[in-house]
């Protein structure tokens, strides 16, 4: 079993959500495929550089929804 540190992961998308445990690595991977998605650690807006300079041990849980556009 692997000892790299997870965090809680909070994928919400039209048909609701999803929680996940995960390493940094897979969720940095998961934003990266998804680039319409914004990201919440600690209740605040943050991008993936924010996420790859984390201390994983400390970021709490991530919010990750699709992002909303408006428009006319």
């Amino acid at each position: 079993m692997s000892k790299e540190i997870r965090t809680t992961v909070m994928i919400a998308d039209n048909t609701g959500h999803s929680t996940l445990q995960l390493t940094k690595s897979e969720t940095i991977e998961r934003l990266n495929s998804q680039p319409n998605t914004w990201v919440f650690a600690d209740n605040r807006l943050v991008d993936g550089e924010f996420l790859a300079n984390s201390d994983w041990a400390n970021v709490g849980t991530i919010l990750m929804p699709n992002a909303l556009v408006g428009g006319n």
